[in-house]
């Protein structure tokens, strides 16, 4: 029965952070309508898709420093940043600038702060056994989301108003159904006292550094990865002789959706192999990929995609068990500080990596532009093996070691 229960909140959950996402996303896919209609720069445009990305660094770390995720109960969370995503979502609606616009985007990042760590940890509560599969199959949902916008530029865009609309009311639906359908599990993290100076806390623990410093190099190379794809690809083709950004839009959207089954495949495998050996073998896959995936370029097209589609596999199936390590590892009365201050230094250092790449493009060439990449899960095979020491030197029972 309890089992019964619980997949049947991590399904509906599931459904709903593919719902609840997709307001960060909005933006990115109507681009190029709002681009032309509001007379944008590109350096203008780009800061649309940007501002999300710090609104939600700024709302997590807020958040991290406040203890919120762990002092406000979950499921009431989730439902009250769904309406204030919803919300900042459709001020764009009111806009007619990259100023005022990238505002409302910035609040759109900010409110999404409290949905994806709280989800997270509500869906632990469910899993003591199992817990990587149901973690990893809610960050699949968030990947496969993340590549939406590419499979609507690929089918054709609707008008920009209305996928605004859309979207805002999908998120606020999400809200309602996460508030009216979810419950927290059978157990509970303990409660948490409001003490801002946890935060700082949390990372003098060993075990949870090591777990966060893996999760900072994984986050190193995956969104610069996703960000840069399309164009590569596309490069790929034209130097092929040919140029079709339907097709390079279609399997850039295809290297997301592996993304999203490796994030399930990939948790199933650390419960039964372990967190760290899987990380470990997730990594070596896709350090080897970023380094030379760019040698693919005048290949068989069949073979540049099925590099990519590995690299695609391979560059989010290590995720889940640095979120699962967290959540195992951290001081248990703040495990959702933990996960949010975790994704907070993450998204922070996506902004370097994603800068990082066409300055190496425009230095080197696609051949090795992604090569730079390769820095991340290499030092994340290194945290990795010295946190599967440190496991191996004590009981699972106790605590972890201290710095």
């Amino acid at each position: 029965m309890e089992r019964a229960q619980a997949r049947r909140n991590l399904l509906i959950l599931a459904g709903t952070l593919l719902l609840l996402k997709s307001t960060w996303f909005s933006a990115t896919a109507v681009i190029p309508q709002v681009r032309q209609e509001w007379h944008l720069t590109p350096d203008s445009a780009s800061w649309l898709a940007i501002a999300v990305q710090w609104g939600f660094v700024t709302g997590a770390v807020l958040s991290a420093v406040f203890v919120v995720s762990d002092s406000v109960p979950p499921i009431r969370l989730i439902f009250l940043s769904s309406a204030g995503a919803a919300g900042a979502n459709l001020l764009l609606l009111l806009t007619g600038s990259a100023l005022t616009g990238g505002l409302a985007r910035f609040a759109t990042g900010f409110f999404i702060a409290g949905v994806y760590p709280p989800a997270l940890k509500l869906i632990s509560t469910w899993y003591r056994d199992g817990r990587g599969a149901a973690v990893g199959l809610l960050i699949g949902a968030l990947t496969v989301s993340s590549g939406a916008p590419h499979l609507i530029n690929a089918l054709g865009g609707l008008n920009w108003r209305t996928v605004i609309v859309a979207t805002s009311v999908l998120t606020l639906a999400g809200g309602v159904i996460t508030l009216i359908l979810v419950r927290e599990g059978p157990y509970p993290f303990p409660a948490a006292v409001l003490d801002p100076r946890q935060a700082g806390r949390i990372l003098r623990d060993r075990g949870t550094r090591l777990a966060v410093i893996g999760y900072l190099c994984h986050m190193w190379e995956l969104y610069a990865m996703w960000t840069w794809f399309l164009l590569f690809f596309s490069a790929a083709l034209r130097r092929g002789g040919g140029d079709d950004p339907v097709l390079a839009a279609y399997v850039t959207f295809a290297v997301f959706a592996v993304g999203g089954l490796a994030n399930y495949t990939g948790g199933v495998l650390g419960d039964r192999f372990g967190r760290e050996r899987t990380a470990i073998a997730m990594m070596s896959v896709s350090a080897a990929c970023a380094a030379f995936i760019g040698l693919f370029m005048g290949a068989p097209l069949w073979l540049l995609i099925a590099v990519g589609l590995v690299w695609g596999y391979s560059v989010v199936g290590d995720s889940p068990q640095f979120s699962t390590l967290v959540t195992e590892l951290a001081d248990q009365s703040y495990v959702g500080t933990a996960l949010t201050l975790q994704m907070a230094a993450g998204f922070v250092l996506t902004g370097a990596t994603i800068w990082l790449v066409p300055a190496a493009e425009q230095a080197v060439g696609w051949r090795w532009a992604f090569a730079v990449l390769a820095v991340g899960p290499i030092g994340g095979i290194v945290a990795m093996l010295r946190l599967l020491r440190l496991r191996a030197r004590r009981p699972p029972q106790a605590a972890s070691s201290q710095a």
